[in-house]
């Protein structure tokens, strides 16, 4: 059983890039549901889609890849808060991720979004991980 569930779905798509596959299985939560939109959206990866499998969800992740030698669009993720130490940034505190060429998601009252989000409508919250 797993614990920390934003860390194992770090850790599958951290050990699929390495060695180059195209799809990763993530056990589905709406917390790994929203890390993916976001990774989507911002480019990180192809696509995803939800998997039902004997009362089982999950998230079926393409991974995205450049070039002829398939070097992996994602070079780092890494975990911030962890469920022993919680890391918290306000409005004004917010993280940047290599000079603002990676992202920073975070946990906000108005929902899991980026760094950049966050500083648009003003507010702070738990910084879950940053990826570039």
């Amino acid at each position: 059983m797993v614990t920390d569930t934003i860390s194992d779905m770090l850790t599958r798509i951290r050990n699929a890039n390495m060695v180059k596959h195209q799809i990763v299985q993530v056990p589905s939560t709406k917390m790994s549901y929203a890390i993916a939109t976001i990774l989507k959206d911002e480019g990180f990866i192809e696509n995803f889609e939800v998997y039902n499998e004997n009362s089982y969800s999950y998230l079926l992740v393409s991974l995205k890849y450049k070039g002829k030698l398939r070097e992996p669009v994602i070079s780092n993720l890494e975990r911030i808060s962890k469920p022993g130490l919680r890391v918290y940034a306000n409005s004004k505190e917010l993280p940047k991720v290599l000079d603002d060429l990676g992202i920073a998601i975070m946990s906000t009252s108005k929902g899991v979004m980026t760094n950049f989000k966050a500083k648009e409508l003003g507010i702070g919250g738990e910084v879950l991980c940053y990826i570039w």
